[in-house]
């Protein structure tokens, strides 16, 4: 089951290997495949906090006995993840058959090359259920819990806060607050963002945002939920702010993005000459032949194989070969225009394929100066080495409607130029 047409904005993870980065958070990170209901991977800390020895036993954990009630509550948390970006809230877990209420954060995905809707799952605190009556219940989850508490007046100076508000923000309380600025204010890497948020609760707001807020360990992400209370003992109102930490997680998820535009990037260019790679010419294309196919325009393709380039690794080297193929790479490049698309395909064989409506008579021009400008000798690695090129010539759209059918009808063009003694270019239909 696929679905990169509704949930095409999600990040898509393909591969167990894009998650490696979150063995280095020690919170328990699991993602759950949706469509089979099912673990797809968790890190260390998740495989251990089900009592298992190996992440293989996690995927492999049998949930058939899920009523329907969890699952859909798991589909509903996917689509408010969608929605929202990030949801937060408590989750009773059972691992080894005993209830453990959880409070998790989950980031909606795509998951391996189906495309599975998946969820992130990033437990940053986790609260035991015992069997205290409810008001101490109460009392010690907010004293024990690692997620900042604290209850504000309207004007937002503290009433009371749990130990890990102190510790997050205990900075604050050895220096002097700037005239005009309140405690709660004081807590936002951008006060300006903290008057807002201050103002929006004084106004009866209560909502779940996200700010940069600086604490003691700096600039720190937190999802931030404000609720409006009021006092035990007086009734004067107050609203309560809970603070969820979810750097390491966004951070992870840059990371991952950061990762996959890197693969993308190299997926795109020749990593030894630097230009457009096949793949990126094969996608390039598409749009460049529609266009040129509803404006009945005339574009040309090349196939360029290098004469002589075998030599020069065999009596010089692969080295100097490679340093060849970069300045040859350089010369087409400078011939062409900016526009058109200049591909290693492979070897010492390059493509290029013209950006706009040309006349033979360009194709010509152009082909005859790569002609020149690889002739010129090049020196690499203390060798001079000399090189010229066959070059095959297809027209869009009478040799071919697509890119396949194009390089096919230039390639076989190119060999003849090859089998008639080399260092030439000849037309398809030529």
């Amino acid at each position: 089951m696929t679905h990169s047409s509704q949930f095409g904005h999600l990040v898509h993870i393909e591969t167990h290997e894009e998650l490696r980065l979150y063995e280095l958070i020690p919170n328990v990170v699991w993602v759950f495949d949706i469509d089979k209901h099912g673990w797809w991977w968790g890190n260390s800390a998740a495989v251990e906090f089900w009592g298992l020895d190996s992440l293989q036993a996690l995927i492999d954990k049998d949930l058939s006995g899920d009523t329907q009630g969890a699952r859909d509550r798991t589909l509903q948390t996917f689509e408010l993840a969608v929605r929202d970006g990030l949801t937060v809230d408590p989750w009773t877990t059972y691992p080894n058959g005993k209830p453990k209420t959880l409070l998790m954060m989950h980031r909606a995905v795509l998951l391996g090359p189906e495309r599975h809707r998946g969820i992130i799952a990033y437990i940053n605190e986790q609260v035991n259920m015992g069997e205290q009556p409810e008001n101490l219940l109460l009392m010690e989850a907010m004293r024990y819990t690692r997620v900042p508490a604290t209850t504000f007046t309207l004007d937002g100076d503290p009433v009371v806060e749990n130990p890990a508000a102190t510790d997050a923000y205990n900075y604050l309380y050895n220096q002097p607050l700037d005239e005009g600025m309140c405690a709660f204010v004081a807590r936002f890497a951008d006060p300006a963002q903290g008057h807002a948020c201050l103002q929006r609760v004084q106004a009866g707001e209560e909502g779940r945002w996200d700010f940069i807020m600086q604490t003691v360990e700096g600039p720190r992400r937190h999802s931030v939920d404000i609720r409006r209370t009021r006092h035990p003992l007086n009734g004067d109102f107050l609203f309560l702010m809970v603070e969820y930490d979810f750097t390491e997680l966004y951070e992870a998820l840059e990371a991952v993005e950061s990762a996959r535009a890197e693969l993308h990037d190299i997926a795109m260019k020749d990593r030894l000459t630097g230009v457009h790679s096949l793949h990126y010419m094969q996608e390039a294309a598409k749009a460049e032949l529609a266009h040129a196919d509803r404006h009945q325009q005339v574009l040309w393709l090349m196939f360029i194989d290098l004469d002589g380039f075998k030599l020069i690794n065999d009596n010089f080297g692969h080295n100097t070969g490679d340093e060849v193929l970069r300045e040859a790479a350089r010369r087409l490049q400078a011939v062409i225009r900016e526009e058109d698309l200049l591909a290693r395909i492979g070897g010492d064989e390059f493509v290029v394929l013209f950006a706009h409506d040309n006349t033979e008579a360009d194709a010509t021009s152009i082909a005859q100066r790569m002609l020149d400008t690889l002739a010129q000798p090049i020196h690499a690695l203390g060798h001079e080495a000399h090189i010229s090129a066959s070059i095959g010539i297809a027209r869009f759209p009478d040799d071919g409607k697509d890119l396949e059918s194009l390089l096919k009808a230039a390639d076989g063009a190119m060999y003849r130029v090859k089998k008639s003694g080399k260092n030439g270019f000849v037309y398809v239909r030529g």
